[in-house]
């Protein structure tokens, strides 16, 4: 895989990504309605991972199944029964603006740390906190940067207004007349691309600028640096469900243009110090580690043992938690071995022991929506849309448990656990 330092792509070594490969394929199940109703746990020993985008909303609409879903998950005090964390792969939008627009739509208090952008993770990588990075996104990006510690960032549009020559795609931006060459811009030292940009053209030439000049674009380089300056990027979603019928482009493939112009101007790989959001198992497990914390929180003293990833994306929601699921199996087996992330997770063992996939049909998901990442016509193999660090691995693609809606989810969960509805 084309990532550098301890920290591979998803955070997982070599040897995880090889055995996790061959791993028996999940049964599917798809359940009825009407579960019997048992009595309810106190305290819960289960916990909800739940994708936002295809799942709880299309674009501004509240998905109806998501509400009755938080009629079952709330007591009749407005509090969740068992703990939730919200995990998304948008990162354009500020956490706590995230929560208060969860809290609206949803009609309860979601709290900041009950949310995890596709960028949280970055918190992990205080290496690199201190230097100078060109930041690529849109939306609040300063704050989100600075809100997960780095220090000291340089927007695209802040570099192109320092370099105007350097944007020349657009006829209507390019320079009426050549300015005066800079030599007091201070030196870019690594690159964050926390979401997909408004004008990838710009966006990409600039990039490529700050590599390929080892973070001076205002002067040329006759050979590139290899290794190149360290790059953070989140989410690897190729697509996302807003409200048209077919999916929109996400930040993957933003990332497929970066990559392969990459490697046809350099003939090299563009690598990668870290790649974050679903389906990254570091992701999971800073999901697990506020999943417990919310716990603690409520004075839930059994551990949370099981964890239930609903999402509508084959590729990043259902391989990330069997991903996630495997790594749990694997560590239980070889005495609990830690993944080889250095200083990036620094945490207590995990008591969770399982993390089940749910696929829903509400969002990229659909069994008879064209390009959707179901099985193809005449038994072929789905197109992968995965990123191009990640193994193309059918059974890890293959929920545990296929539904209709969010709602059905909960219902299906709290019937294996014995829950009243």
């Amino acid at each position: 895989m084309a990532v550098r330092g301890c920290f591979s792509a998803v955070g997982a070594a070599p040897w995880l990504w090889r055995r996790a490969a061959y791993a028996a394929r999940l049964p599917g199940h798809c359940p009825g309605k009407g579960y019997a109703v048992g009595p309810a746990q106190s305290p819960p020993t289960f916990g909800f991972l739940l994708d936002i985008d295809g799942v709880l909303v299309r674009g501004h609409r509240v998905i109806p199944a998501a509400l009755d879903a938080f009629r079952r998950l709330l007591n009749a005090q407005g509090q969740l029964r068992v703990p939730v964390v919200f995990v998304t792969n948008a990162g354009n939008i500020l956490q706590d603006g995230k929560a208060q627009e969860l809290s609206a739509q949803l009609g309860f208090k979601v709290e900041p740390d009950q949310v995890i952008l596709s960028h949280s993770p970055m918190k992990l990588f205080s290496q690199h906190h201190g230097k100078r990075m060109l930041v690529s996104g849109q939306g609040p990006l300063v704050e989100n940067a600075r809100a997960l510690g780095f220090e000291n960032v340089v927007t695209v549009d802040e570099l192109r207004t320092a370099f105007p020559v350097l944007d020349m795609v657009d006829l209507q931006r390019r320079p009426k007349s050549t300015p005066l060459p800079r030599n007091d811009f201070p030196a870019i030292e690594g690159v964050l691309l926390l979401g997909e940009p408004v004008r990838w053209e710009t966006s990409l030439q600039l990039i490529m600028d700050a590599l390929l000049s080892n973070g001076n674009p205002g002067t040329g380089l006759a050979t590139a640096p290899y290794p190149h300056l360290p790059v953070l990027a989140s989410n690897m979603d190729l697509l996302w469900m807003a409200e048209a019928k077919m999916p929109r482009f996400g930040h993957g493939i933003f990332l497929l243009c970066l990559e392969t112009i990459y490697r046809k101007v350099t003939g090299r790989e563009l690598r990668y110090e870290g790649l974050m959001g679903k389906p990254s198992i570091l992701t999971y497990q800073y999901a697990e580690a506020l999943i417990r914390q919310q716990a603690e929180r409520r004075g839930w003293a059994a551990p949370i043992q099981k964890l239930y990833a609903i999402g509508d994306n084959p590729m990043s929601d259902v391989y990330g938690a069997n991903l996630f699921h495997q790594y749990l199996q694997l560590a239980k087996c070889d005495g609990a071995k830690e993944l080889r992330t250095g200083d990036l997770w620094k945490q207590r063992h995990s008591a969770a022991q399982s993390c089940v996939s749910i696929l829903v049909c509400t969002g990229v998901y659909s069994p008879q929506a064209p390009g959707s990442t179901g099985p193809a016509q005449g038994g072929e193999e789905p197109p992968f849309h995965g990123h191009r660090d990640f193994s193309f691995s059918p059974g890890l693609m293959a929920a545990s448990h296929i539904v209709n809606d969010v709602n059905e989810a909960v219902q299906l969960v709290f019937h294996k656990e014995g829950w009243a509805l």
